[in-house]
């Protein structure tokens, strides 16, 4: 095995045993893999079933049904927008088109440089639209400078 594998499988078992008897610490864990390594590999996901005394499977289970737990590597910059009704009734559609049209990617889609992914609510409904930039929310974000907020 690699030097390279052997750092990661070290650092995920790290955050799996941080999470080790919270509630909620399987799904706490897999998020921080994402933060800390950008996404969960295979060899990821037999750590943390092995550290929760989990299946295999289990872990398969919550990988594949929470979006989120990505699974490959990602473009540097991921980009939510929120599609919620809220954001809609103050133009929210308007305001996606525009950002596709900024980066040069559909909603749902991906370059190299950005993911622009749909998000149904970041709990700025009074606000809207709104996005997130990384781990950032952005409120009001029709009235923003596209390049200064995603910095693309």
């Amino acid at each position: 095995m690699p030097e390279s594998d052997h750092s990661r499988t070290a650092l995920t078992r790290m955050i799996a045993a941080r999470h080790l008897n919270r509630v909620g610490g399987v799904l706490q864990a897999l998020r921080e893999v994402v933060l800390e390594q950008g996404h969960i590999e295979r060899a990821d996901e037999h750590v943390v079933a092995n550290v929760f005394n989990l299946s295999q499977a289990e872990i398969r289970g919550i990988v594949s049904f929470y979006h989120d737990l990505k699974t490959s590597p990602q473009p540097p910059v991921t980009v939510k927008v929120c599609q919620a009704e809220a954001c809609q009734a103050v133009g929210g559609r308007a305001f996606t088109e525009r950002v596709e049209a900024h980066l040069g990617v559909e909603l749902g889609d991906a370059n190299e440089r950005v993911a622009l992914e749909p998000v149904y609510c970041l709990g700025l409904c009074a606000q809207g639209p709104s996005m997130m930039v990384g781990q950032r929310p952005v409120a009001r974000a029709d009235q923003c400078d596209l390049s200064h907020e995603i910095g693309t």
